[in-house]
């Protein structure tokens, strides 16, 4: 057959999703290896998509997503970060993915760079790579507790660079910016005229810290304007398989978007549409149990941790632990989590599924029953010697 466009052959391998199918395959296994919340979802939500449902409002909806809807996520948005967003710069998106892969395809061309964490979510560069962009790893070093440094990323900027991702919480290593880097990093941008993708699908779930957008340091007009902020349910919510979300645009760009839209997704299903808005404007229970039930867990799992003397990073957001087991790994931890898994029937997302610095290190879940957490982090094995690194 023909050969498939250089770009597509250039997209890693997702291995979050690898090690988590060859899970699924095995009876038995304690999945610790993808971020999916694991209580049933408030019955006013699904009341509300079925509602849809039944009263046979299936047709096409407007592009950008149905207006009481897109103004729920502006209202949310202003009330949390006090910026004045109206309902006109939010598009409702198939998911945070399909909104990344929207804000790339608007401000990327081939060949153009991306600036990405490393650690990071490994769908920032296998996005860009499809777009035919290249994408470029900003280091985020253990040492400094896996924070970015200004420094650091200002030394990868070329002529060619176009777009800074930011992802706070962090996805995977559970890591919330402060708003003095925040503030810092917006400035980074303007003086080398970037745009900003800032991923916050964790953003409800933060940890005796507060979350700052960085849309609350973006320019007043649209001349300055240079933030697109992604938004999901997914989380939030624990609507995963509904596939909904938000891609807040700069201002004076509806055109663009409406164009853009069209050729992606047309429009979001009207059933996930009708019970995102039931989330967002309803009862916050199902939020405030997950944050309580989040924070539990990542207690107990570093009290495991600490037992075994591994060292991690205290996680401040997202529900993520990022652990170090280049004790056991051996300079591998790709081939490690699978031979874990055999094992012990233990699945973990290995480090390297998000960047080079990864390296040793695993992300654990920490979203589902604490008793199979518990269960699972016990088989992990302990690191001799001395204290625990710094966390």
């Amino acid at each position: 057959m023909p050969e498939l466009a250089a770009h597509v052959r250039d997209v890693p391998v997702n291995q979050i999703r690898e090690i988590t199918e060859a899970a699924w395959r095995t009876p038995g296994a304690l999945v610790l290896s993808i971020g999916e919340p694991g209580f049933a979802l408030p019955r006013h939500v699904l009341d509300a998509g079925m509602a849809c449902l039944d009263r046979d409002e299936t047709n096409y909806t407007p592009n950008a997503g149905l207006p009481a809807l897109r103004e729920a996520f502006a209202a949310r948005f202003r009330e949390e970060q006090g910026v004045d967003v109206g309902a006109d710069r939010v598009y409702v998106v198939s998911g945070a993915q399909q909104g990344l892969h929207f804000a790339m395809s608007l401000l990327l061309s081939p060949g153009d760079g991306i600036l990405i964490p490393n650690p990071g979510y490994p769908t920032f560069a296998m996005t860009s790579r499809l777009l035919g962009a290249e994408p470029v790893g900003y280091p985020l070093y253990p040492d400094h507790g896996f924070q970015p440094r200004t420094a650091d990323i200002e030394a990868l900027i070329t002529a060619r660079t176009r777009v800074l991702v930011l992802n706070s919480p962090s996805n995977p290593l559970g890591a919330v910016l402060s708003e003095g880097s925040v503030r810092e990093l917006m400035e980074l941008a303007r003086r080398h005229d970037l745009w900003v993708i800032s991923d916050e699908c964790y953003e409800a779930f933060t940890y005796d810290v507060q979350h700052v957008s960085p849309a609350r340091y973006d320019g007043g007009t649209p001349d300055e304007a240079r933030v697109f902020t992604s938004l999901t349910l997914s989380k939030t919510y624990g609507l995963t398989g509904l596939r909904i979300g938000a891609l807040i645009c700069p201002p004076g760009l509806q055109q663009q978007m409406d164009n853009v839209m069209e050729s992606i997704v047309s429009c979001v299903a009207a059933p996930s549409q009708y019970a995102a808005l039931a989330a967002l404007t309803g009862p916050q229970d199902y939020v405030e149990h997950a944050h309580r039930h989040y924070r539990s867990n990542r207690d107990a799992a570093s009290a495991v941790l600490d037992g075994k003397n591994i060292p991690y990073l205290q996680a401040q957001g997202a529900f993520y632990l990022w652990a170090d087991m280049s004790h056991a790994s051996g300079g591998d931890v790709r081939q490690w989590v699978r031979r874990f898994l055999a094992d012990s029937g233990v699945a973990l997302a290995p480090g390297t599924a998000f960047g080079s610095i990864g390296e040793g290190w695993v992300r654990i879940a920490l979203c589902g029953r604490q008793q199979d957490l518990l269960d699972g982090l016990s088989r992990l094995p302990a690191r001799s010697g001395g204290g625990l690194q710094a966390r």
